[in-house]
């Protein structure tokens, strides 16, 4: 595997990689339904986008649940279960829908920081 690849695609592991990437396929699964209810045909771009939302999915949940363990800490709030998970499912939506333009942030720490480790 080409050295690029390797620190940013393989930069995360397997177990946490495969974890995201299922949840990653709610959505799809969601678009799909509701879509074959309808007559109409899926466009090829639509696919393009289902595709690449999903394998980057775990990049962008990467990168959000950095950037709010830097800001929470090791805080612990108590709050009510379906509140919790409806804000999990809306970052989850979040994270999905825009991982093409979160990813790339994603890929680039892991990029360096694997480089970092390799000198």
């Amino acid at each position: 595997m080409h050295p690029v690849i390797a620190k940013t695609f393989g930069g995360l592991s397997p177990q946490y990689y495969f974890r995201q990437f299922v949840f990653g396929l709610i959505f799809p699964a969601l678009y799909f339904f509701v879509s074959s209810k309808g007559n109409h045909s899926m466009q090829a771009a639509m696919i393009v986008f289902l595709v690449a939302s999903t394998l980057l999915y775990p990049y962008s949940r990467f990168v959000y649940e950095n950037i709010v363990n830097f800001i929470m800490g090791r805080n612990v709030f108590l709050t009510h279960a379906l509140l919790l998970l409806f804000v999990k499912l809306v970052t989850m939506a979040i994270c999905w829908s825009l991982a093409i333009f979160i990813a790339p942030v994603g890929l680039a720490y892991l990029y360096w920081h694997h480089s970092k480790e390799g000198s």
